[in-house]
């Protein structure tokens, strides 16, 4: 299942793939790495998928890398008399704790923390943006505003509130129960919603305990003033442009997610750029030309992986939406300017000896022409720092942990394998050889570029580097 393409594909698990067949043509068809929403779905259908999942990563003997994404907190207003009002431009509307049904002057708030936060000014985003209102008088229990975007409003719609940090967790009970569960089936990584600050993720992380990688998405602006320190703390970064775009103005959402990516490449931490980006494909059997274009400027930024979501999750063409993805990336990456750029962009050396190995072997691999760099890891940090290098020659990771070896598949570059335990340093080029043939990198007298730790396996102790020449066994 060797993938000729660096770039890697998130897809989305829901009602449109949630049948083995569906699932295993997604994976033959590209898709490196699934995500099963929260959002939406029992646990019994997460579980169906998970164990379906598992079933095609045995048959194929590959390693498939599972996200489990939590809903976060959903600020929603209450319900309806009768469905649904239209807002007015210049009306005045009620925001409220009571639970009765609304009706073209107000409709229940049920969130009473929220009054304590916002102030008289404020604007409060509903239905996705859709309708715009600006506080005038906020009291214990009600907020008066006044509409200044209009449009239809109905039952349970989300509210969105822009510049202010808000006083919630992004864990609700219903997210540490998902957590729990999603974490007892083994996903690799956990995607954490509504992250504001470091802080958030340390609370997510402090619950995960060592179980399972975690990706903070970036959705509020408010994130964008700690992105840094929020990169740092975390094993992976979403950038989910849809709920992003919601609070920022359009036009800056392509510069933000160009700094993330950005800032994500410095760090070595894997990025996924998410949302809308071959929409049109939920009811067509091709993307537009805009949207193409927008999947290949994310590869062209650098950026680990691109992810689908209702287009494989609910869509009616989810696995031609996989396969246009990977005929996009491959594209752009035999694009000369693509390599032109990898070449601008190339993040200098971190000045440690296991950096130091790293580069060594991207500019080895490329004065001999190596078929690939092979990088020996417990943990996938040699092979991530290895990738943050972005070489021009595949990444072969290996790996005797099999956890390890599914979160190394969401890092750009990277063919991950589980092989057997090694406690011979001579057998690592036996064993290297055996793999690059096996897995169509390198036939008969090609040379490879190998890097590992003396001793074998220990973490942070990358410290050598071998060229070796292939010996395929007879």
């Amino acid at each position: 299942m060797r993938r000729y393409r660096n770039g890697k594909i998130v897809a989305t698990l829901g009602p449109a793939s949630s049948s083995k067949k569906v699932i295993e043509d997604l994976f033959q068809k590209g898709a490196d790495v699934f995500r099963l929403n929260f959002s939406h779905g029992a646990h019994e259908d997460h579980e169906k998928n998970l164990h379906t999942l598992r079933e095609i990563e045995k048959k194929y003997n590959h390693p498939i890398a599972v996200i489990a994404d939590l809903q976060g907190p959903k600020l929603r207003i209450g319900k309806f008399e009768n469905g649904s009002i239209t807002l007015q431009r210049g009306e005045t509307f009620q925001l409220d704790l009571n639970a009765n049904p609304g009706d073209l002057s107000r409709v229940a708030f049920p969130h009473p923390d929220f009054y304590k936060v916002i102030q008289e000014g404020a604007e409060l985003l509903l239905n996705d943006g859709k309708c715009r209102v600006r506080v005038e008088n906020v009291f214990v229990d009600r907020l008066i505003t006044t509409v200044l975007e209009g449009g239809e409003l109905s039952d349970r719609k989300g509210v969105n509130i822009p510049k202010i940090s808000l006083p919630i967790s992004p864990l609700t009970e219903k997210d540490r129960v998902d957590l729990e569960f999603a974490l007892s089936l083994g996903v690799d990584f956990v995607a954490l919603s509504f992250v504001q600050k470091p802080s958030d993720v340390e609370e997510a992380r402090t619950l995960i305990n060592g179980r399972a990688a975690l990706i903070a998405k970036i959705e509020k602006p408010l994130a964008l003033e700690h992105i840094e320190d929020i990169v740092e703390v975390s094993d992976g970064i979403m950038v989910a442009r849809g709920d992003l775009g919601v609070e920022m103005p359009p036009e800056t959402v392509p510069v933000a997610q160009k700094k993330i990516v950005q800032l994500c490449r410095r760090e070595g931490k894997p990025v996924i750029v998410a949302t809308q980006m071959l929409e049109s494909m939920i009811t067509h059997s091709a993307p537009t030309r805009a949207e193409a274009s927008d999947v290949a400027t994310a590869i062209y930024d650098g950026a680990d992986a691109v992810m689908l979501s209702a287009e494989s999750a609910q869509g009616n063409f989810p696995v031609e939406s996989v396969a246009i993805m990977d005929r996009i990336i491959k594209s752009v990456e035999g694009d000369d300017y693509y390599q032109q750029l990898l070449k601008a962009h190339r993040q200098p050396t971190i000045k440690t000896p296991e950096g130091a190995i790293a580069e060594a072997a991207r500019q080895a691999a490329e004065t001999i022409d190596a078929a690939a760099i092979v990088a020996y890891s417990r943990t996938g940090h040699t092979t991530q720092r290895v990738s943050r290098k972005r070489p021009e020659v595949p990444i072969v990771g290996l790996t005797p942990c099999q956890q390890v070896a599914r979160k190394m598949v969401l890092s750009w570059g990277v063919h991950s394998v589980q092989t057997e335990e090694l406690d011979d340093i001579m057998l690592m080029d036996q064993v290297a050889s055996k793999v690059v043939c096996k897995e169509g990198f390198a036939c008969n007298n090609a040379r490879i570029v190998v890097t590992a730790g003396v001793p074998l396996y220990k973490p942070g102790a990358t410290n050598m580097l071998r060229i070796v020449e292939v010996r395929e066994e007879k």
